[in-house]
């Protein structure tokens, strides 16, 4: 299915989403989106509307350059309470973002786009995981703001980094990493029934 429908192209700079491609055995190349294409915070919208329209912002960014191909895009937030969670700005951000996640669950959003070229169908969706953070103490904070493991992740924590006071309650861990990986199985396999 996948040589029918051609190469497959991993629209992010993502080492951990190229990790999963690769851990899932699919061969890709990856061409990173233009810093343009991944902005774009709109107060309106809901957590599940912004990750699916900054994902295909991305894929529309690469598929513009891409003849011939599979282009896969995705974006990933944390929301607690109310409050979407990007990428931290710095240490003082990813603490204010820990503080609010300590001790409530939070949910995992990652919109997920596959861009086909030359016929531009396109197939998207997003899919959600629950997460429960254990009540964080200052000092256990303080050490995990220390190691700078909370750099270029939403909700400034990764969930692969196998944290002990993070727990999934409900949904797939591979969404939290940031590519959920069945779901993406399941919209190329539907890809290839469309173009087959």
């Amino acid at each position: 299915m996948r040589e029918a429908l051609g190469r497959l192209i991993l629209a992010s700079g993502s080492p951990r989403r190229a990790a999963l491609m690769a851990e899932y055995g699919y061969e890709f190349v990856v061409q990173v989106p233009a810093p343009e294409a991944e902005c774009g915070l709109c107060s309106q919208e809901s957590p599940p509307e912004l990750v699916q329209r900054l994902a295909w912002q991305k894929a529309a960014d690469v598929a513009k350059s891409v003849p011939e191909g599979i282009v896969i895009a995705a974006d990933t937030v944390a929301h607690c309470h109310g409050q979407i969670l990007g990428k931290p700005k710095n240490r003082q951000h990813a603490a204010e973002m820990l503080q609010l996640m300590s001790g409530r669950v939070h949910q995992v959003y990652t919109g997920v786009v596959v861009w086909h070229r030359p016929s531009d169908l396109q197939m998207k969706d997003v899919v959600r995981s629950d997460l429960r953070m254990d009540k964080l103490d200052p000092a256990a904070l303080e050490a995990y703001l220390d190691t700078d493991a909370w750099e270029g992740k939403a909700g400034a924590f990764g969930f692969q980094d196998g944290l002990d006071w993070v727990h999934l309650e409900s949904g797939d861990a591979t969404n939290v990493v940031g590519l959920p990986m069945p779901r993406l199985r399941e919209l190329l396999e539907y890809l290839g029934r469309m173009e087959g």
